[in-house]
């Protein structure tokens, strides 16, 4: 499983990205609720092991375990199903032995995982009805289990990163197209039928908070709540912002006008705290994270190496962009972390754990060792 690796094929670059934007994680973390600063803190330490430890490990020996992987989703995501802890109307968390931790978070990687390896046995039929009518199935599982806790965002997400993965896997663009003329009609009427009173499709506060996204005036001193003091958080820290940790009476945060700032809206105190300058840096460090894992895609010796990479691309790029969109209005309100910035150890320890693997594909794919 260890191989002697040569140092300069380590990719630094994706390591000092991570690292930079954690960092900021952590301090913006602390500035908007102290008390979770060292544990963010410790998250990162260990986290860091982790990727390290990984990266020096084979992949594709991980790999043949992907059966494995595949229940292990399973069974983390029914034991939130089974004895999960409720926080704020969503059952998403377990807790064992005084340790909190969210299934989803560590489903996404394994999920990565596991069709990186059954999408390369399959690739010489990928499309074939049977080929893709299975690896539908096989999704459902997990997505129904994330989607029913209620955790929309995430179930997108996962869907999104699913769909990544089947189109670098070589599915044809005839394919792609015809799935685009139903998809595309679907989603309109889906939108609709959620719009109708009474319905029973999604929850009411999910349906609250479309209505909230789509009439902002109506619903600003209710569900639209957040996202408008989002808003005016991120445009009140201008060029530079307010500074960490500041006592400005004016600043949002302070204020308490937005809940849980350390976790679904942390762009809003990165923006009031550390302007347009801090934001854009939060932007570009994320970009840069996932382009770097497009390039090592590229670069890998397998199928499989290239669709892992690229499964984590797609985590950090989408994830990253539906949290922003949140905070900025551009999307309805779906609660999901901003990857390596927001507080939450699941999410960042995933992460890091996924990213290990992506280091490896880059390594292995030099296929020189001393």
């Amino acid at each position: 499983m260890l191989r002697n690796y040569r140092l300069r094929d380590y990719d630094f670059r994706l390591i000092i990205y991570m690292v930079a934007i954690t960092v900021i994680g952590i301090l913006v973390i602390g500035s908007a609720e102290e008390g979770f600063r060292s544990r963010q803190l410790m998250g990162f330490i260990v986290g860091l092991f982790f990727m390290i430890l990984l990266s020096l490990f084979d992949y594709s020996v991980f790999l043949r375990f992907y059966w494995v992987f595949y229940a292990l989703t399973l069974v983390l995501l029914l034991m939130v199903r089974l004895f999960g802890v409720t926080v704020n109307r969503a059952k998403r968390w377990v807790e064992i032995a005084g340790i909190q931790f969210q299934p989803s978070e560590a489903a996404k990687i394994l999920l990565i995982l596991f069709y990186a390896q059954y999408m390369m046995k399959k690739r010489e039929s990928i499309n074939t009805l049977k080929t893709l009518l299975t690896m539908v199935a096989l999704l459902i599982p997990p997505l129904y289990l994330i989607y029913d806790q209620p955790d929309l965002s995430t179930s997108i997400l996962v869907g999104l990163v699913f769909l990544s993965l089947l189109f670098i896997s070589g599915l044809s663009y005839k394919i792609i197209l015809g799935a685009l003329f139903v998809i595309v009609p679907a989603g309109i009427i889906f939108l609709t039928l959620v719009l109708q009173p009474n319905q029973t499709i999604i929850k009411d506060y999910q349906q609250t908070r479309i209505l909230a996204w789509l009439n902002p005036e109506e619903y600003s001193t209710a569900e639209g709540y957040q996202q408008d003091n989002s808003k005016m958080a991120i445009g009140s820290g201008q060029l530079k912002g307010k500074g960490l940790e500041n006592d400005d009476i004016s600043s949002v945060k302070n204020g308490n006008f937005i809940s849980e700032p350390q976790t679904d809206f942390i762009f809003a105190v990165v923006g009031e705290e550390l302007g347009f300058i801090g934001g854009s840096a939060v932007i570009i460090l994320l970009f840069l994270i996932a382009f770097e894992c497009l390039m090592i895609a590229r670069k890998a010796r397998d199928l499989a190496g290239e669709l892992i990479a690229t499964g984590m691309a797609a985590v950090v790029g989408f994830q990253s962009f539906m949290n922003i969109s949140v905070a900025t209005g551009l999307m309805p309100n779906t609660g999901i972390p901003l990857p390596f910035v927001s507080y939450g150890l699941t999410s960042l320890l995933s992460l890091y754990a996924g990213m290990g693997i992506v280091l490896n594909v880059r390594l292995q794919a030099e296929r020189k060792y001393v």
